[in-house]
C-alpha cells in the first residue's frame, strides 16, 4: 500500500494524463495552486528553467541581443491599436477595472504578449539607421485566461516565457535573424532537453497574428499521439511597425522623384506587383518603417521533455538539465556492519561527492540515517535523476562504485580513482541515448499518406501526418472539421487535426500529386495531427 502512495500509480500507456499530472507533481517540478491554471514551479523545475535562461541568454549576447524589461499593462487604447493581433487574443486577456473597490477610469491590460507594451517606445527610440539593428530580449510572465481545458506546462492561464523583439533596416537581415533564432531554439531542445523536433513554417491559418510568416518547432508526443508546438520566430515585415509608426529618416532620399523611382524599380523586380513592404504615403516618402521579428520558447518546453522521456515510474530527465545529475547513496550498511567499515563507507562517499561537485557535476549525497537504502532508491528514481552511486564496503575494497542508470535501468562498475571523468562521459552517452531513441520514436510517429481515409485511420492510431496538401484555408478546416470525433450525443471526444507545420525538409510535391482532402492540386507537404 505505501508504495502505491509513493509511487506512480497510473500507466503512461493507459492514461496519460493521469499518469503525466502525478509524475509532475509527485517528481517535484511543479504543484497545482488554488487559481485553476496557474501553477506553483518548485526548485527542480525553475532550475531547469534556470538552465536554458542561462544557455539561451549567452547564445543571443552574441547575436547582439540585449535584455530589457517592460511592465506587464497595457493600456486598452495601446492594445486596441493592433486589432487584427489582439482579436487573436482577445478571449484570453485579462482585465484589471477596479481598484480599491472603485471602478478605473480606463480598465488596464495584463499582458498576454507585449508587441503593443513595446512598440511605442521602439517609435521613440529609433530615429535613423544608425539606431538600428535594435534587439531586445524579455524574461517574464503573461497571463492568458485560457477557455480551454489547462495542463500543466503546456497550457497555463499564466507561464514562464522569454520575448525576443528587433527591428531591422531591410528584410533580409530580418529574415536571417528568423532562422538564427529557430535554429537556437533547436538547439535546446536537442542539446539541453535531449528532445528531437521538426522545423517549419506554420500555415496561413496558423501562423501569429500580424506576422508575415511563423517559423516553429514542432514536437511529438508518441504515448497520447499529439503534436505540440515547441517554439515559435516570427516576420513580423513592417506590419507593426507602421501601426506604430517605427520608422527612420531616409538621409539619402534627395527628394520625392528619388523614391518614386526606387518604388517603380521595385515594381519591375516583383513582376509588377507592388508588395507592402515598400509602400510609402505621398506625405511620408522620406521615411522607411522598418523590419521586425518576435520570437519565444516557454516552460512548455520543460512538459514536453517530461512527456517524452518519463516512465511508469516517475521523471526521468536529461542530464544537461537536472538539478541533481548523481546521488550517492551508501549503501550495505546494517546493524551488523562494524563501525570502521561503516566510517569507511560515509567517508568515501563524502569524498566522491567532493570530487564530482570540484569537476562541475551536480552531485548530492544522500546522508538521512531514518530511511533504507531501499526507500532512497524510489525516492530518487521518481525524482529522475539521472545517474544513483550506490557505494558499499564491497565496492570500496575493489575500488568500484555501482552506478544506477535512470533512462535505461542499467548498471555498471566505474572505478573510483576515475570517478569524475567516467561520470561525464556517462552523462554525455545518457544524454546521446535519450535523444536517439526519442528521435527514433518520433520518426515512427509520422505516417506519410496519400489519401484521407489513411489520414484517418493512422490519425486515430496516434500518429501525426505527413501529407501532401493544396495551402487552402477552407481546406485546413475541413481537415480539423472532418477529423473531429464525436459521441452518440454529438458531444466532442477527440478534436480534429490540424496543420502543425509545413517542415523545411519535406519531399518535394510530384506534379501529378493531389491535396489529401480536397483533390486540387498540392502545394506542399504538410505535417498534420491532433495536437494540444
Amino acid at each position: 500500500m505505501e508504495k502505491q502512495k509513493f509511487g506512480i500509480n497510473a500507466k503512461k500507456e493507459e492514461n496519460f494524463s493521469e499518469w503525466y499530472q502525478q509524475v509532475i507533481v509527485k517528481g517535484e517540478l511543479l504543484d497545482y495552486y488554488d487559481i485553476k491554471g496557474c501553477y506553483i514551479m518548485r526548485p527542480s523545475g525553475q532550475f531547469i528553467w534556470k538552465v536554458i535562461k542561462e544557455w539561451f541568454d549567452k547564445e543571443i549576447s552574441k547575436l547582439g541581443v540585449q535584455e530589457c524589461y517592460f511592465p506587464m499593462l497595457i493600456p486598452k487604447k495601446a492594445l486596441e491599436k493592433e486589432k487584427t493581433h489582439i482579436d487573436d487574443f482577445s478571449p484570453e486577456v485579462a482585465w484589471i477595472t477596479q481598484c480599491g473597490g472603485e471602478t478605473l477610469q480606463e480598465p488596464v491590460a495584463i499582458r498576454p504578449t507585449s508587441e503593443t507594451i513595446m512598440y511605442p517606445s521602439f517609435s521613440k527610440w529609433i530615429q535613423s539607421h544608425r539606431d538600428l539593428p535594435l534587439k531586445l530580449n524579455q524574461w517574464c510572465s503573461v497571463l492568458r485566461w485560457e477557455l480551454r481545458g489547462t495542463m500543466p506546462f503546456i497550457r497555463g492561464k499564466e507561464f514562464l516565457w522569454q520575448e525576443g523583439h528587433t527591428a531591422h533596416l531591410n528584410r533580409e537581415d530580418a529574415d536571417k535573424e528568423v532562422m538564427d533564432i529557430l535554429e537556437l531554439y533547436y538547439r535546446v531542445f536537442k542539446d539541453l532537453l535531449a528532445v528531437p523536433v521538426i522545423k517549419g513554417m506554420k500555415s496561413e491559418n496558423e501562423r501569429f497574428a500580424g506576422a508575415d510568416y511563423t517559423t516553429s518547432l514542432e514536437a511529438f508526443i508518441p504515448d497520447s499521439g499529439r503534436g505540440v508546438q515547441a517554439a515559435t520566430s516570427h516576420s513580423l515585415g513592417t506590419n507593426f511597425s507602421k501601426i506604430f509608426d517605427i520608422k527612420i529618416f531616409n538621409e539619402k532620399a534627395d527628394d520625392k522623384k528619388t523614391v518614386d523611382k526606387k518604388i517603380s524599380e521595385l515594381k519591375v523586380l516583383d513582376g509588377g506587383k507592388m508588395n507592402t513592404s515598400y509602400v510609402q504615403t505621398e506625405e511620408d516618402s522620406n521615411h522607411t518603417f522598418v523590419f521586425q521579428n518576435s520570437w519565444g520558447i516557454t516552460t512548455r518546453s520543460i512538459g514536453i521533455a517530461v512527456m517524452i522521456h518519463s516512465d511508469n515510474k516517475g521523471l526521468v530527465l536529461p542530464p544537461k538539465v537536472a538539478n541533481i545529475q548523481i546521488v550517492i547513496v551508501p549503501c550495505g550498511i546494517s546493524a551488523k556492519t562494524s563501525p570502521e567499515d561503516r566510517k569507511m563507507v560515509m567517508d568515501t562517499c563524502e569524498s566522491i561527492n567532493k570530487v564530482l561537485v570540484d569537476n562541475n557535476i551536480r552531485s548530492h549525497f544522500d546522508t538521512r540515517d531514518n530511511v533504507s537504502a531501499g526507500y532512497k532508491f524510489n525516492h530518487w528514481e521518481i525524482r529522475g535523476i539521472p545517474l544513483r552511486l550506490e557505494i558499499g564496503p564491497r565496492d570500496i575494497k575493489n575500488n568500484e562504485v555501482c552506478v544506477y542508470i535512470r533512462f535505461s535501468g542499467e548498471k555498471k562498475t566505474l572505478k573510483i580513482h576515475k570517478i569524475a571523468s567516467e561520470s561525464k562521459y556517462l552523462i554525455n552517452c545518457v544524454h546521446e541515448e535519450m535523444y536517439s531513441k526519442a528521435k527514433k520514436r518520433l520518426q515512427e510517429g509520422i505516417k506519410h499518406v496519400e489519401t484521407f481515409e489513411e489520414f484517418l485511420k493512422e490519425l486515430d492510431n496516434k500518429k501525426i501526418i505527413m501529407a501532401p496538401w493544396c495551402q487552402n484555408n477552407e481546406c485546413e478546416e475541413n481537415i480539423k472539421k472532418n477529423s473531429t470525433k464525436h459521441d452518440e450525443n454529438n458531444k466532442v471526444i477527440s478534436t480534429g487535426a490540424k496543420s502543425l507545420c509545413i517542415p523545411f525538409e519535406a519531399e518535394i510535391i510530384e506534379k501529378q500529386q493531389k491535396c489529401v482532402c480536397c483533390g486540387e492540386k498540392a502545394v506542399k507537404k504538410t505535417l498534420f495531427g491532433r495536437s494540444y
